[in-house]
């Protein structure tokens, strides 16, 4: 598994793959922060002599923080069914869009949502699909799919035999169901950019027309925020929808930003942000539109 290398320097290296893959694996910038720190925790606990006989303290750190976050997904259905409302993955901000002096908080410390890699891996899409898996299937699908991570390392995770592993992998690749090829981000850019003029326009018949016919609209309020408790369903009522929250919002503004590496749309009133939608497009249409307007989820976007 290498040398042995126990320097601080290398030891703390570690942490935005282990932010990356905690992220994945919960869908929560604040859990998954949690979830390493307790894995650093967990280092600095051993005795000295022990951490020295670590060949490769990143295999380690990523073993412990996989296996934090499995039995925080283990406890999350309990949590979930307290939830009001729909529950949404955190939404991420492409920090490059703000300002580029926020990326340290005011202390100095990396903030963690800036270590995440956007990729196709944290679009919202993605990441809802992951929500329906078993946890030991997420975390063998992510650590095996995402990462490459070899069976035989992720058994040590989830303490099953590789073979067992490649099942639950195997098992959750078929969760995943098959999609049109991904829209190229200027084409899905295009189409979110018409949703946005369409919404301030209050323009129903436009915003029906962007709309697939079977969209699904699902918003997460956390309960803290009013907005819908279900998800609404058809393209039509999504636009009336839409416009009804648009009459009851003045002096709301909204802006295109990339929201989980993907091109989505912020709503802000007087400088505070309200409210992050994701949209999932295909053959030039809205499909699926994840709101968060909880504002626990939406810290990273301050």
């Amino acid at each position: 598994m290498g040398t042995v290398a126990t320097s601080a320097d290398e030891v703390l290296g570690e942490r935005r793959q282990l932010i990356n893959v905690a992220y994945r694996l919960l869908g929560s910038v604040t859990e998954a922060e949690d979830a390493v720190q307790d894995a650093y925790a967990r280092w600095y606990g051993l005795p000295r002599s022990r951490r020295e006989e670590i060949r490769s303290p990143g295999a380690w750190l990523t073993t412990v923080t996989s296996r934090i976050c499995l039995d925080l997904l283990g406890s999350a259905r309990a949590r979930r069914e307290r939830y009001v409302g729909a529950w949404l993955p955190e939404p991420l901000p492409d920090r490059g869009e703000w300002d580029p002096t926020a990326a340290a908080e005011p202390t100095g410390r990396v903030n963690p949502a800036d270590q995440i890699v956007l990729d196709e891996s944290v679009a919202m899409a993605f990441l809802v699909v992951l929500e329906s898996m078993t946890p030991a299937e997420r975390v063998a699908f992510v650590l095996h799919e995402v990462f490459r991570y070899p069976f035989a390392e992720i058994a040590g995770v989830l303490e099953r035999t590789p073979a067992a592993c490649k099942q639950l992998a195997s098992s959750a690749r078929r969760r995943v169901t098959v999609a049109p090829a991904p829209v190229p981000a200027a084409g899905q850019a295009d189409v979110v950019r018409h949703v946005k003029k369409a919404w301030e326009t209050r323009d129903i018949a436009a915003l029906v027309a962007l709309l697939n016919p079977a969209a699904v609209m699902t918003a997460d309020g956390g309960g803290m925020v009013g907005t819908a408790l279900h998800p609404v369903e058809g393209g039509a009522l999504i636009a009336r929808y839409m416009v009804a929250i648009a009459e009851r919002a003045p002096g709301l503004e909204l802006l295109e930003r990339t929201v989980n590496g993907v091109p989505g749309l912020v709503a802000r009133r007087a400088g505070v942000v309200e409210t992050v939608a994701s949209f999932d497009v295909a053959d030039g249409r809205v499909t699926r539109i994840w709101v968060v307007r909880n504002p626990e989820k939406l810290r990273p976007w301050g």
